[in-house]
């Protein structure tokens, strides 16, 4: 009995025991869980205030830097989400790229603002207008792996203080004087260092870093010798330094150094001449008599050469006082036209409404004629007429459709031309043997002529920023077209020589509404150059392949081949093909026209345009976008005419 007494009450301590034990590691749980809560309310709290340093920063630095080009940064809106150029880490928490190449910023980076995101991995702010000294601060970050500001205006020394984690650091193209810094010998990360093309003085120092692997000093004011660490690099990476030697330039001279002069920085040494060489010669008399009739055979050339220069002058300015015409002459319509016009059909040439001319069909034929071109659909001229008035008169050929159905298409084409890009067509005339459209005179000529004639007579070529501003006007007209008449509408001969350009290069669509007019046993050859491949097959046209024809206008802007021969060259270039096969080859730069070249801001803007080149022409129908969505790509890449672009961070080394 007394054992299960004390059992019973052993049990009971037991329980208690128990109890006690339970609640106190449960007290325990619950401040461990508190405390890990704790301790990820910190993290989170930390992670948005760094966050928010980091938008702070990036506000305060736009803000202080004017841009024509508007950035869509706002305090309001989440900074890894959609601001242009900025990308952020895995979890959001911290930004560790800004990517600004090319937007047009102005002015210097001020001190603590960029200076202050200290996650910051990637940076590029090239080809911009920036001036001024870098900003320590920047320059110094732990983070910072990739820098790229070259082509700006940046002046005074190259801060010597910079991150020892740096794996690239490129400042060429801008206005650093003073020394390269010798504490470039501590940043052992660093593989490629680009300084050429400043005012950098003094000598080289040694910088003997395994992994540097791509130098370039040249064109600076650098002299002494190239230090022995570095004379593995090519003598591209150190040319345009006059007085600097050693391997891999020039030997260095082994005479004793003269007291330095106090004037230029360098010196050009030019080569000794034999003392000999140099004292004055004694003519002789026959030297003297072959010089003055050698005088005087030329003085006598050169008026000979003058008069004739006159003379023939002279001559043109009496032919061009003669009208002109086709083949050069200026002739009447009416005489080159004979007998197509019929009698009891004058004086009925339809006008559109709204327009502003005041002549007839008799007062047209009288007007004098200059034939601006034949293309695929018939001969164009510029018509004069007596008041002054100049206008442009299609003559049509082949045209194979019944006066009702010809004159049902040209309402179409008068109500959709009332557009900024497209041509507007002012009136028309219809009989049997003759059919005439008379169209607004633009003074600029054609797309065609601007991109391939200026060159051929060594004359300026078109510039970026208007060959952009021609195709995204080309496009937006064409997307015009595309979304008239309940969106079945085609234009069906897209090509440059038909984008024709006002006084200020406004694009405009000519030639609309002719395809359907025509009867064609087979494409002609001098067109196939812009025809989709399911057009030279089928000869029927569509929408999207008015969007492959205009995939090869971009082609022929970007590249300045001419997709379809002309006078002078037999060549034809298959373009979409070629360009194929050029980046298929990794080679994208060889695509585009040399004379872009020399515009130092633009590539990105080159490459993103001969995406949507290549997407318009390719052979799939399926894939090729709308000319809507057309429009809307190019107003992408040109945000200072539209919307923004979006620049992203895709890869470290290629900025």
């Amino acid at each position: 009995m007394k054992f299960h007494v004390v059992e019973k009450k052993k049990r009971k301590q037991e329980e208690f025991l128990k109890l006690c034990t339970d609640h106190i590691s449960a007290a325990g749980s619950m401040k461990i869980f508190s405390f890990l809560l704790t301790l990820l309310f910190f993290a989170y709290s930390q992670t948005l205030a760094d966050l928010n340093v980091d938008k702070k920063a990036l506000l305060d630095f736009v803000a202080a830097v004017p841009h024509p080009r508007k950035l869509n940064w706002s305090s309001s809106t989440r900074i890894c989400a959609s601001w242009v150029g900025v990308t952020c880490n895995a979890n959001n928490s911290r930004v560790i790229a800004v990517h600004l190449p090319g937007v047009g910023l102005y002015g210097a980076i001020p001190s603590n603002t960029l200076g202050k995101m200290d996650a910051l991995i990637f940076l590029s702010l090239r080809s911009n207008h920036l001036n001024g000294t870098l900003p320590s601060d920047l320059m110094s970050l732990p983070s910072l792996r990739y820098i790229y500001l070259q082509h700006n205006n940046f002046s005074g020394s190259i801060p010597s203080s910079i991150s020892s984690q740096l794996n690239l650091l490129d400042l060429s193209f801008n206005s650093f004087t003073g020394n390269i810094p010798a504490t470039l010998q501590n940043l052992t990360h660093l593989m490629s260092l680009s300084l050429q093309n400043n005012f950098l003085t003094g000598s080289i120092p040694e910088l003997n870093i395994s992994g540097l692997n791509q130098l370039n000093l040249s064109y600076n004011h650098l002299n002494g010798s190239v230090p022995f660490s570095l004379q593995k690099f090519p003598p591209t990476s150190f040319q345009g330094n006059i007085v600097l030697c050693g391997p891999p330039l020039n030997r260095c001279s082994s005479l004793p150094a003269q007291s330095p002069s106090p004037s230029p920085a360098y010196s050009i040494v030019l080569p000794s001449v034999p003392l000999k060489t140099r004292a004055k010669k004694k003519l002789s008399r026959r030297s003297i008599i072959a010089i003055a009739v050698g005088g005087s055979a030329t003085f006598l050339f050169l008026l000979l050469m003058i008069m004739m220069i006159l003379y023939l002058r002279k001559n043109d300015n009496k032919a061009n006082d003669q009208p002109k015409g086709k083949g050069g002459r200026n002739e009447k319509l009416k005489e080159d036209f004979g007998s197509g016009v019929q009698d009891a059909e004058k004086n009925k040439l339809v006008f559109f409404e709204g327009c502003s001319y005041n002549f007839d069909l008799e007062d047209l034929l009288r007007a004098s004629a200059e034939v601006l071109g034949k293309g695929s659909y018939g001969t164009t001229y510029k018509a004069i007429l007596e008041e002054g008035t100049a206008v442009v008169v299609k003559r049509l050929k082949e045209v194979m459709v019944g006066k009702r159905e010809f004159e049902q298409q040209m309402e179409i084409v008068g109500r959709v031309s009332k557009h900024p890009n497209v041509l507007p067509l002012r009136a028309y005339y219809y009989c049997k043997d003759e059919k005439l459209l008379v169209y607004d005179y633009t003074t600029a000529g054609s797309f065609s002529s601007l991109l391939h004639g200026n060159r051929e007579i060594g004359q300026t070529a078109l510039d970026w920023e208007n060959r952009v501003k021609i195709c995204l006007g080309t496009a937006r007209g064409i997307a015009h077209i595309h979304s008239e008449g309940g969106g079945k509408l085609i234009h069906g001969n897209i090509k440059s020589s038909n984008v024709l350009l006002t006084q200020e290069l406004q694009a405009c669509v000519s030639d609309f509404g002719l395809s359907t007019q025509m009867n064609y046993p087979t494409v002609p050859s001098r067109i196939v150059g812009y025809r989709a491949p399911e057009v030279i097959e089928s000869r029927k046209f569509t929408q999207k392949s008015d969007v492959y024809s205009f995939g090869v206008l971009l082609l022929e802007m970007l590249t300045g081949k001419a997709p379809i021969p002309s006078s002078g060259h037999d060549d034809v270039v298959d373009l979409p093909r070629w360009v194929q096969s050029v980046v298929r080859e990794e080679w994208t730069a060889e695509v585009f026209d040399v004379e872009l070249m020399r515009y130092h801001n633009i590539e990105e803007e080159m490459v993103q345009m001969l995406q949507v080149a290549m997407a318009c022409s390719s052979r799939v129908t399926d894939m090729r976008p709308t000319m809507d969505e057309v429009v809307k790509m190019i107003e992408e890449i040109r945000p200072s005419d539209s919307t923004e672009t979006k620049a992203t961070f895709s890869n470290a080394i290629d900025p």
